[in-house]
């Protein structure tokens, strides 16, 4: 059998593990601007994405109402739901905190740039990725706490979400915007460089991976996690992730 394996993983794996041995890279101390050059680098994500869109792919993506129900329905409605089957399982408090945490991640939408670049990387339909990411983080400001709030009663409901508004808008639908109006000027160009374009997406979400694993390195947030409960959690991850994967591409296989 011939097994294909997939770069960008291994270099996944291999920017954890650089996380793990240099960590102090990536904290908020650290000489090297790599919150500025992350930010700057998802903005230009996204001002290219919307050079490579045409106004009529863009007006075909955001018409396809069946994929953005399938789409947020799948993110707040089957990932919660996937998790809440397995809390009737549960045994002592341990298991409690660990089931907690993967609800808040169910219950989570996926970030922004994370959800188109894998969009585009599968050649799939970004116009629709750019939309639903950017609506399942404003979705999520009022759905996940009230998910959260059926098991957690310390939700504080006066947070201010006018930061959050600002970095959706100034940091990935501005520079789509601006894109698109020099999407006519550009466009050819950036077609022809599109592999380039592709490099540089998978180097911003590496450095993205790698940052938020220093901190966590850095904050010994895993030495609270023992061992053996470190590999049920990627077990669960896996499961949760393969189900919530193909249930919707099962369903548009078989009911559109």
């Amino acid at each position: 059998m011939n097994i294909k394996i997939d770069k960008f993983v291994v270099s996944i794996i291999i920017v954890i593990l650089l996380a793990y041995l240099f960590p102090q890279w990536g904290t908020q101390e650290s000489k090297f601007p790599i919150n500025t050059i992350s930010s700057i680098g998802i903005s230009l994500i996204f001002f290219f994405y919307g050079l490579k869109l045409s106004p009529s792919k863009l007006k075909a993506g955001l018409k396809n109402w069946k994929l953005h129900v399938l789409v947020q329905l799948s993110t707040f409605l089957l990932f919660p739901i996937l998790v809440l089957l397995v809390h009737p399982f549960i045994q002592n408090k341990e298991q409690e905190t660990i089931w907690l945490a993967f609800f808040f991640l169910a219950a989570l939408p996926s970030t922004v740039s994370s959800s188109v670049v894998m969009v585009s990387m599968a050649k799939g339909n970004i116009p629709g990725a750019i939309f639903n990411a950017s609506i399942s983080g404003i979705i999520g400001i009022a759905i996940t706490p009230l998910w959260m709030g059926l098991f957690v009663n310390e939700i504080q409901s006066d947070f201010d979400f006018t930061d959050i508004y600002l970095k959706l808008i100034l940091q990935i639908i501005v520079p789509v915007i601006i894109g698109l109006f020099l999407q006519r000027f550009l466009g050819a160009f950036v077609q022809k460089h599109n592999n380039k374009l592709t490099l540089f997406d998978k180097s911003i979400i590496l450095l993205i991976i790698y940052k938020s694993f220093a901190e966590s390195f850095e904050g010994n947030i895993f030495s609270a996690v023992s061992f053996v409960d470190l590999m049920l959690i990627l077990v669960g991850v896996i499961i949760l992730f393969s189900l919530a994967f193909f249930s919707p591409v099962f369903y548009q296989k078989n009911y559109n």
